[in-house]
């Protein structure tokens, strides 16, 4: 089994005020925003759809409250360069559909999308205001399994999604034990700073604090039991010390 990690753009904020920290509790105000590719004997399963392929043309893009959107190569030429058109993708899952992680949802319509059904109902019930439904409208249309819960993807361990709620109303983290690197946790937006882990600080804009403090719990209670590291997604600093595709863990 193998997992490729994919450049999906960054993100430059104005302010960690929305995250609930200061500018002198950050190191950064750099976000990364990574896509991962796992290749397993019975599938292949796309985390994360990152940023719009569209935003690489004319990038930098400056949104209203000040962050900055870059994306230098778009998540379907990296597919490529492995071999991958998005319609050979066995399953999509995404951590939650914020704009961020869910910016090429629409290509993946061909996949079996794999979602927590309380997503689900806020992206096609009352979503204003919360998520952009262009971005995945496409997949009301797809072949979807809804979960309520943790879900083992390919039946034996290896890949599991973890419900994590509190982000957004059915957000998930993403299990991946690799034989040779040992297990992995996704983490999703359960953090996005290093400091909202260490300080224990919750977005302001969250859908839910106190389901959030209670993932944050849950996932850091089976980190201590399972002996997996957490990679968190948007950690700048970390997420360039990491491998990108076409390299590979195993």
């Amino acid at each position: 089994m193998r997992l490729y990690i994919f450049d999906c753009g960054h993100l430059r904020i104005a302010d960690p005020g929305r995250f609930s920290l200061t500018m002198d509790e950050v190191s950064t105000l750099e976000l990364s925003v990574p896509c991962y590719l796992i290749e397993h004997p019975d599938g292949t399963l796309l985390w994360d759809a990152g940023l719009s392929d569209s935003l690489a043309e004319g990038s930098p893009h400056t949104q209203a409250n000040g962050t900055v959107t870059t994306v230098t190569a778009t998540l379907r030429a990296q597919l490529e360069e492995l071999g991958y058109q998005p319609a050979d993708i066995t399953y999509l899952a995404l951590s939650h559909l914020h704009y961020d992680h869910a910016g090429n949802a629409n290509d993946f319509v061909a996949s079996t999308w794999l979602v927590q059904r309380p997503e689900h109902e806020a992206a096609f019930g009352d979503a204003q205001g919360f998520f952009d439904r262009a971005l995945y409208a496409e997949l009301e249309n797809s072949e979807t399994m809804l979960l309520d819960g943790d879900h083992d993807v390919f039946g034996d361990g290896t890949v599991v999604i973890k419900s994590a709620p509190g982000h957004t109303p059915g957000h998930q983290v993403l299990f991946v034990d690799l034989a040779e690197t040992g297990g992995v946790v996704l983490s999703g937006d359960l953090y996005h700073f290093p400091e909202n882990r260490t300080l224990k600080r919750v977005p302001t804009f969250n859908f839910d604090e106190a389901q959030t403090l209670a993932s944050m719990d849950a996932v850091e209670d089976f980190l201590m039991e399972s002996g997996a590291r957490l990679w968190i997604e948007h950690d700048f600093a970390a997420n360039a010390l990491l491998d990108k595709s076409p390299a590979y863990y195993e």
